[in-house]
This record gives structure tokens, sequence and C-alpha cells, in this order.
């Protein structure tokens, strides 16, 4: 994925009072972090970076007074009720450097007939070149049966890409649906055997 410049401003206020201004100018407060430097504190534009921030593990080359330094996102807090992004935090890293990111699971294909697919893990731990970060992981069930389960080290790779989380994890497990008229039928075969047993 290329990456997306965003033009980043020097933060000098602070608290929340500072935050809500921030904020009310279209923009979200940072910080930067990383290769043992001092965090910078900084404010992003805010329309851009939540629509960046639509994708995961976004590569940033984020511009700071004449300056650019790529990042990724570690971590987005967001209002739980208005669901608008409150602050960004963002590790700056180099190109050929790896990192430890989660990546999404996409499933992909249809399972057999009459069965169901559960998703146990929607993200894998993995390590990746910061500069060739997957955006997802697609793992395929097309046409496995019932019983059928896919483990973290079963899932194809990208290039450069390592598994970092325990390889026995469950990721998707395929199934048969427990509907209603089985529950339904037990029920009745029950009631049957109750009327039997007091005939008798």
């Amino acid at each position: 994925m290329s990456e997306i410049k965003l033009v980043a401003e020097a933060r000098t206020e602070f608290g929340k009072g500072a935050a809500r201004r921030i904020r009310r100018a279209d923009k979200i407060p940072a910080v930067l972090y990383g290769h043992g430097t001092a965090p910078l504190h900084v404010t992003l534009p805010g329309h851009q970076t939540m629509l960046a921030l639509k994708h995961s593990n976004t590569l940033f080359s984020i511009e700071l007074e004449g300056e650019s330094q790529l990042a990724i996102t570690k971590d987005v807090q967001r209002d739980p009720v208005r669901n608008v992004i409150e602050h960004v935090d963002l590790l700056l890293v180099k190109k050929g450097e790896k990192v430890a990111v989660d990546i999404p699971v996409i499933v992909t294909g249809e399972s057999a007939p009459g069965t169901i697919h559960l998703v146990d893990l929607q993200t894998l731990a993995v390590e990746a070149e910061a500069t060739h970060l997957p955006e997802s992981i697609e793992v395929s069930i097309e046409g496995l049966e019932a019983g059928a389960q896919i483990l973290a080290g079963d899932v194809p790779l990208p290039q450069g890409t390592t598994l970092t989380a325990d390889a026995d994890l469950l990721v998707v497990s395929v199934t048969e649906p427990q509907g209603e008229a089985t529950t339904g039928e037990a029920a009745e075969g029950a009631a049957e055997t109750a009327a039997e047993a007091a005939a008798e």
C-alpha cells in the first residue's frame, strides 16, 4: 500500500480543553513516538485522517516542519457515543524495518451446502515489513465440510509476513447449524418416549 501523506502541526496546548478546541477546528490530536526519540505531540487534519484510518495498517508519511517521517497507527481512541476520533498514537517506522501488527481476517468462499462457518479469530498477530503491511489476510473456506478447522498456522501469509501468534490458535471452523427444528424434533421424541412409558 502506498503511503498517505498528512501534514502535521506541532501541538503546544495540552489538556481536555485544548483537545476540544483542536477537534472543533476539524483537527485530531496525535502523538508520534518510536526509535528512542521523545514523543512528538502534533495535530493532524481531521477529515483526511479519518478517511485514512478506515483502512487497517495504513502507512503514513507525516510531514512536520518541512521534514517527512513514516509512521503506522498503534492506537485510535474514539468517543463511544459519537464515534469521533479523539486521539491517535502513531509509531515511527523506517523502510526495511519489521513491525508487529494485527491483521484483520477476511473469510472468502462458501463452505459445503448445509454448513455454516464461525470466525474464532478476527485478527492475526504477524510481523511484517513496515512499508509493506498487508491490509487484510484472506482465509478460504471454499467447499469445506462440517468439522473442518483452519488454524493460524494453516493460513497462507503474504511474502515477507511471518506469524507471531500461536500456530495452534483456531481461526475459522465449519459446522452444521443447530436449528430450532432439530430442537423441536428432539422435544417431540422425548414427549413420545414419556407417553409410551406412562402407557406401560
